[in-house]
């Protein structure tokens, strides 16, 4: 069936080491609940299912589950479900999304779609969002289901908003930033809202806790973003340039779009409307991405949403718990540099 690899690529960051130490022993029990819950006798299953899960993602989104059940307070057992719940649901969408954009790696490695097929993937993906949706049951809070599956719903319309956007070179900001607020960031949110829930903790909190984990979503995303373009194939998990190579309208594009002369906006209506990409063409797109500051601006709007998400914590008393949610954000906009 395969194991489920811990969490190690977290914790060569300082800025996740006090959440990686603090939420360890958690996340042993989680890991352990991911690993029964891919059992089937359809050997396929566990095959995919670890495949993806076990290739050394971050874990962030659990991790997150965790952390604020234990700043809330939470004393009980159904975080634990509730985390693995949410890493099946973004594993899930990684699958499903693979297939969409015809991806050829995932994490530093094939992805699923390459080895097992397109049709094993989203069947895959199914059978693990089905998995998630019964522990949530299993739980037995009815507002925690609500919001994971609420988020589901979002996820999915982000996915087609998307899919409705793509290669429309003529995409805004403020639309780009509604797709990842449903496609990205809405698992965030939701991940962090279910802690306080469990804890039964007033919904000043619960928003707060929310808030905080739909602006990191969306900083973290248009930290990808921008790593896409001026980023390692080691520290993406895929090839640098992927998002071009797949005609992907993501806020650098839109704001080189926006800024450039005719001859630019006509290369970009050539390389993504079209599809009709050359040899030397990504250099080329990177060249002026830097020539009109794309990337460092989006690294800078990602800035301005991780300093939300760290101001969404104020209502919450000091606690390392907190201290380690701060250093979170950090993280993640760090990844751009």
């Amino acid at each position: 069936m395969g194991v489920v690899a811990p969490f190690k690529d977290a914790s060569k960051s300082s800025g996740v080491d006090a959440l990686v130490a603090l939420v360890a022993a958690d996340m042993e029990r989680v890991n352990e609940t991911i690993l029964a819950r891919t059992g089937s006798e359809v050997v396929m299953i566990p095959e995919v299912a670890n495949h993806l899960i076990s290739s050394g993602g971050k874990r962030l989104r659990p991790m997150l589950t965790l952390a604020t059940a234990a700043l809330s307070q939470y004393a009980g057992e159904g975080h634990i479900k509730l985390a693995a719940s949410v890493e099946f649901m973004h594993t899930a969408t990684l699958l499903h999304d693979d297939v969409v954009d015809e991806s050829d790696m995932r994490r530093g490695k094939l992805a699923a779609r390459m080895l097992w097929g397109n049709e094993a993937s989203v069947l895959v993906g199914d059978f693990l969002l089905g998995q998630a949706f019964k522990m949530m049951v299993e739980v037995g809070s009815l507002a925690c289901l609500d919001v994971l599956s609420t988020a589901a719903a979002v996820i999915a319309e982000g996915e087609v908003m998307q899919l409705s956007a793509a290669k429309d070179t003529t995409t805004t900001e403020e639309a780009y930033l509604t797709v990842i607020r449903s496609k990205t960031a809405a698992l965030f949110g939701a991940a962090c809202e279910v802690g306080p829930i469990l804890a039964n903790r007033p919904a000043l909190e619960q928003d707060a806790c929310r808030d905080y984990g739909l602006n990191l979503g969306v900083a973290f995303q248009l930290i990808d973003d921008a790593l896409d373009y001026g980023g390692t194939s080691d520290k993406l998990g895929k090839n640098v340039g992927d998002d071009f190579r797949e005609g992907k309208i993501t806020l650098p594009i839109v704001l080189a779009f926006q800024r450039g002369n005719e001859e630019e906006r006509e290369f970009w209506r050539r390389t993504l409307e079209l599809g009709e990409i050359n040899e030397g063409d990504l250099d080329h797109a990177i060249a002026i991405l830097r020539r009109h500051n794309a990337m460092e601006d989006t690294i800078e709007c990602a800035r301005q949403y991780g300093v939300m998400a760290q101001d969404s914590l104020s209502v919450f008393a000091h606690s390392p718990w907190k201290r380690a949610l701060f250093d979170v954000v950090d993280f993640c906009i760090s990844r751009g540099h």
